[in-house]
C-alpha cells in the first residue's frame, strides 16, 4: 500500500525536503498533492536516514507545508513502449505532445537503463549512409559507434541533425529496417517547430521517434530527456531488432541542467563549475550505444553539442571526446563563406571508419580516396596560407594546383546544401572528379589499378 507523507519540511527552489518516509529509495519517482488536489510529479535524489530529498519536475508555486503531501509511487521514471511509438512525438518526460492517442505499453522501461558490458559487445563495422559526403566519404559513421557533432553557438547543427535524420540509412539487408529516436533537449520553441515540420514534410516521421524538451521546461526534465530517447532506442533495437540511429541534440543544455541541479542541492563544484561527475554521467548515457553479441539490432549514436565560447577544451566536448569515438567539427569559417554543411573535414575523425569502408560495404577504391582527398585538401591549405603572406608569385604550379584544388574541395565536395541527398557512390565520384585537377604523379597514396579504373 502506498504511504501519503504530510511531513513536507521545507522548499528551496526545486528541491523539497520530506522527513520520517519508509522504505524510499534513490531515483524513485513522487507525486506532490496540492490543496486543490492537483498533482505533480517529483523524483527522490538523496536519502539521509529517514529524511528524502527530492527533485520537483514543475514549479513549487502553490506547495502549502502543512497541507500538501507527498507519495512516493515505489518505480523510478518509466516509458510506456510498443512498436506504435514510431511516428509519434512526445515530450520530455514520454507524454505524447502530437495529438495522437497514449501509447498502449507492451511494457514499461525503466528509463535509467545500464551502460552496455564491455564483454557483451560486438565490434561495431557496417556503414551507415547519412547522406552528407563530409562524413561518409572522409569521416565515415559505423553501425554502433558514437560520433559527436562539436558545433557553436549560432552555426547550423540544427539543419545538420534534420538532413541526418531525415536521409540516414543503412546499406543492404538491414535497409527497411532502421529507425531515428530524436532528442531535441533545452531547444526553443522555434526549432522546435522545425524539426517537427521537417520531419513531417519530408515523411522522416513515419520512422522517427521524436523527445522534444522546450527551454522553458524544468531542469530535471532535461536530464531524462536523452535517456528516455535511449530507452526507447533500446526497445526497438534490442527487443524488435531494429538498426537505430539516435540523435541528441543539444548535449550543452544537458550539462548545463545537470549544473543547475547540482548547485540546488549544494554540491561541491567541478571544472567551471558543472558537478565532479559530469563524466561519469556523460558515459552512462553515452555507452548505451553499440552493438550486442548474439542481437541483430544496432545502436549508433550522433550527440550535438555546442562549444561555449567555441572552446574544444571546456569540460563538455572535452569529456565527450574522451568517451565518444571521434567528433565531427562545424567551423565558423566555412560557415561564413557560405559552405553548407559548414564541417571542417581535418580536424575532424571518425576512429571507427577503416571498419566500416572498403570492398563489400561501400566501394574497393575508398580508403585510398579518402586519404588522397584528406592529403590534397591539407596541403592546398597551407598553399593558400602561403599565397596571402607571399603572394600567388612566391607558389610553384604545383602548389597552385593544390591551392585550386582546396577551393574546390569546399565548393563542390564539403558543400552540398541541407536538402542534397549524395549515395556513397556519387560521393566517391566527386572525389575522383576533383582529383584530375592535380597531377597523376601527385596521387601517392591511390593504388595504380583503381587510378587506372576510376580516373579514366
Amino acid at each position: 500500500m502506498i504511504k501519503e507523507y504530510r511531513t513536507i519540511s521545507e522548499v528551496a527552489g526545486p528541491l523539497m525536503m520530506v522527513q520520517d518516509v519508509e522504505n524510499v529509495t534513490y531515483d524513485e519517482l513522487g507525486e506532490i498533492i496540492l490543496p486543490s488536489g492537483e498533482k505533480r510529479l517529483c523524483k527522490v535524489l538523496e536519502i539521509n536516514g529517514s529524511d528524502a530529498t527530492v527533485q520537483l519536475f514543475e514549479s513549487s508555486a502553490g506547495i502549502n507545508l502543512k497541507e500538501s503531501a507527498v507519495r512516493f509511487l515505489a518505480h523510478g521514471t518509466e516509458l510506456a513502449v510498443s512498436p506504435e511509438i514510431l511516428g509519434r512525438v512526445f515530450d520530455g518526460m514520454g507524454r505524447p505532445t502530437d495529438g495522437g492517442p497514449d501509447i498502449i505499453p507492451e511494457k514499461r522501461l525503466d528509463i535509467n537503463g545500464l551502460p552496455m558490458n564491455p564483454a557483451a559487445r560486438d565490434y561495431p563495422a557496417e556503414f551507415i549512409q547519412t547522406g552528407v559526403s563530409a562524413i561518409d566519404g572522409l569521416n565515415t559513421l559505423v553501425r554502433g559507434q558514437k560520433l559527436p557533432i562539436f558545433s557553436g553557438s549560432g552555426l547550423p547543427h540544427a539543419n545538420l541533425a534534420a538532413q541526418i535524420a531525415r536521409q540516414a540509412k543503412v546499406l543492404g539487408d538491414g535497409a527497411g529496417n532502421f529507425a531515428v529516436v530524436f532528442a531535441a533537449i533545452g531547444i526553443t520553441y522555434e526549432e522546435a517547430d522545425f524539426f517537427a515540420s521537417d520531419f513531417r514534410r519530408t515523411g522522416a516521421i513515419d520512422r522517427t521517434v521524436m523527445f522534444m524538451n522546450l527551454a522553458n521546461d524544468p531542469a530535471v526534465e532535461r536530464i531524462a530527456t536523452p535517456r528516455m530517447a535511449l530507452t526507447a532506442a533500446e526497445y526497438l533495437a534490442f527487443d524488435l531488432g531494429m538498426h537505430v540511429l539516435v540523435i541528441l541534440t543539444d548535449i550543452t543544455n544537458y550539462a548545463e541542467a545537470l549544473r543547475e541541479v547540482s548547485a540546488a542541492r549544494k554540491e561541491v563544484p567541478g571544472r567551471r563549475g558543472y558537478p565532479g561527475y559530469l563524466y561519469t554521467d556523460l558515459a552512462t548515457m553515452y555507452e548505451r550505444a553499440g552493438r550486442k553479441k548474439g542481437m541483430p539490432g544496432s545502436i549508433t549514436m550522433i550527440p550535438i553539442l555546442t562549444m561555449p565560447e567555441d572552446d574544444i577544451t571546456h569540460p563538455i566536448p572535452d569529456l565527450t571526446g574522451y568517451i565518444t569515438e571521434g567528433q565531427i567539427i562545424l567551423s565558423r569559417e566555412l560557415d561564413r563563406k557560405g559552405i553548407q554543411p559548414p564541417i571542417d573535414v581535418l580536424p575532424s575523425l571518425s576512429r571507427l571508419k577503416d571498419k566500416g569502408i572498403g570492398k563489400g560495404k561501400t566501394r574497393e577504391d575508398h580508403a585510398d580516396t579518402m586519404n588522397q582527398l584528406f592529403a590534397a585538401y591539407s596541403r592546398g591549405k597551407e598553399a593558400l596560407e602561403l599565397m596571402t603572406i607571399l603572394g600567388e608569385a612566391a607558389l610553384t604550379e604545383t602548389d597552385l594546383k593544390y591551392a585550386k584544388f582546396s577551393e574546390e574541395f569546399e565548393k563542390q565536395y564539403v558543400s552540398q546544401g541541407f536538402e542534397t541527398d549524395r549515395g556513397i557512390e556519387e560521393t566517391l565520384n566527386i572525389g575522383w572528379e576533383l582529383l584530375k585537377l592535380l597531377p597523376r604523379t601527385e596521387l601517392k597514396r591511390i593504388k595504380d589499378e583503381f587510378i587506372d579504373k576510376y580516373l579514366g
